[in-house]
């Protein structure tokens, strides 16, 4: 397995099974154009089989923190370490980039990413509830 910053349209657009939905070309530039987004692919050698990706957040009184916006694995590739290799590489990245910590939302009874989460030393702190606003 090899985990790459992705830099190109193309890289996302080849991963895009990986995604929920289609990859938008114009909405995948500014994604990787944006200062604070940071997306990484695994690969085997089938092409990709995984992503993660975070967007640093600052605040004022805070500091920079890595919000773990998306992790994913293919089915066949999950169980493997892939996922925690994913989590690890974002993570050293929120290191190197002066983040005083990482955090990330999972989504009840999703036990997969959670056991991901966990296996790369992330803790439940029990105290989240999500809440959300639809523009659409």
């Amino acid at each position: 397995m090899e985990i790459r910053r992705a830099t190109t349209v193309a890289e996302l657009t080849a991963a895009q099974d990986l995604f929920d939905q289609p990859v938008r070309p114009e909405w995948a530039q500014r994604f990787l154009a944006a200062q604070g987004h940071h997306l990484f692919l695994a690969y085997e050698d089938e092409g990709p089989v995984g992503f993660v990706s975070g967007v640093e957040t600052l605040h004022p009184d805070k500091g920079n923190e890595m919000f773990l916006y998306e992790l994913a694995v293919a089915e066949p590739f999950q169980r493997r370490g892939i996922g925690r290799a994913l989590i690890r590489a974002l993570a050293a990245v929120a290191r190197e980039y002066g983040c005083y910590g990482m955090w990330v939302g999972v989504d009840t009874g999703n036990d997969v990413a959670l056991a991901a989460y966990r296996s790369a030393d992330g803790k439940d702190d029990g105290t989240a509830t999500v809440v959300t606003w639809d523009f659409d």
